[in-house]
């Protein structure tokens, strides 16, 4: 006799099925390290500008300046700092880390006009650092962010992968901490659900209309950006990373996304509150501000993450057994992603409890945007009111 527990069972299962042999192979994250790729020769290297947005950020601006002064790029060369109306010495300290390595003459620090509405605070500080270009413009733009720190060939692979495959958009995933407790228990989920989301293969394949990118490393083509008309054409967007990518995908542009541990965040979440505001921050975004789709993924989640341990405490010893097949299945599925972040396999079988975290933090996030707190980061609610 066919019981509910047992149709959940089938359906969990299926699903997990699906994710790991028909979801572009996302969970494999070997096949998308990017830290191997071999450095094509070049004749004449194309010239790049970093974009640095900065808000706030005076406790690491220092080392993601140095690590970009460092760069052993064979072009030219040049990087804009962008400080975001900072309140903590931000500027001075982009000045103290420039002045330390002698190379003053390489960066320009930027003070970001007043934010109008309708514009995301990052958005408007890429493109204010976009707008004092004094140059002639480059062939490609380096759009990194304030708390990361990159190794020294990190801009030559990214434009070698550029060129090699004819990219208009490259992006890398930086190692994000996971160091403390909180760290390691959610941040390498943080990653697994991202390539759920954005499997790199269907990033990759033109056919497709997945478009995804890490913000914390993008290398963009100027005629790219061009063809999109700007960031203006995307300055609304609380997801700014993958809402660039789409557009530049949707013109015709070719992207790729890899991951690194070359380059790396060294913002520190101390704490469950911390990594659950970050979260929360743009959770809804991605579900469209809709309830009902928030609805769709609770219940989603739920056959995918809870129902396997839930099938472990029914009588029935089919629906249980499929239970711990589907649990096992989940968990070697996260191993991979463990790996990458040295995080040790038995934090693998926790992938429900770390599930239902995320759950919560995008409830929480769907109750900050009803209440006109949505998008919020660095003291900014960026989520559209509701009409």
């Amino acid at each position: 006799m066919v019981t509910l527990p047992l149709t959940a069972g089938i359906f969990s299962l299926s699903v997990w099925a699906y994710l790991l042999f028909a979801r572009g192979a996302f969970w494999k994250v070997r096949a998308f390290d990017a830290d191997a790729d071999r450095v094509e020769p070049l004749s004449k290297w194309p010239s790049v500008v970093a974009i640095v947005p900065a808000r706030n950020e005076a406790s690491t601006i220092e080392d993601a300046i140095h690590s970009l002064l460092k760069q052993n790029y064979p072009g030219q060369f040049s990087i804009v700092l962008v400080d975001d109306d900072s309140d903590d010495g931000t500027a001075d300290a982009a000045h103290r880390a420039a002045d330390a390595l002698d190379q003053a003459d390489r960066i320009m620090i930027h003070a970001a006009a007043p934010l109008p509405a309708g514009w995301t605070g990052k958005l408007w500080a890429i493109s204010q650092g976009l707008a004092h270009l004094t140059a002639e413009p480059p062939d490609f733009f380096w759009f990194t962010d304030a708390d990361v720190v990159h190794a020294p060939d990190t801009l030559r692979r990214l434009v070698s992968r550029a060129l090699r495959d004819q990219l208009d958009l490259a992006s890398l995933m930086v190692l994000l901490q996971a160091k403390t407790l909180p760290e390691r228990f959610l941040i390498p989920a943080f990653l697994f659900f991202f390539l759920k989301l954005y499997p790199p293969r269907w990033i990759a394949d033109p056919s497709t209309r997945t478009a995804g990118a890490a913000g914390g490393c993008i290398l963009l083509r100027r005629r790219a950006l061009e063809r999109i008309g700007g960031f203006a054409s995307i300055r609304d967007e609380v997801i700014d990373d993958c809402a660039l990518a789409h557009a530049v995908k949707r013109t015709g542009g070719r992207i790729w996304m890899g991951l690194t541990r070359a380059s790396r965040s060294i913002r520190v979440y101390a704490s469950f509150a911390e990594i659950e505001r970050t979260i929360a921050r743009t959770a809804f975004t991605e579900l469209r501000y809709s309830a009902l789709l928030l609805a769709a993924t609770a219940a989603g989640l739920a056959l995918t993450y809870f129902v396997p341990v839930a099938l472990l405490f029914v009588s029935n010893h089919v629906a249980r057994n499929i239970g711990i097949l589907t649990w096992a299945a989940m968990a070697a599925a996260f191993v991979p992603t463990l790996r990458f972040y040295r995080c040790s396999p038995f934090w693998a079988p926790l992938l429900p409890f770390i599930a239902l975290f995320y759950l919560g933090a995008t409830l929480d996030s769907a109750v900050r945007y009803w209440l006109g707190r949505g998008g919020a980061w660095k003291s900014r609610a960026q989520a559209p009111r509701r009409s």
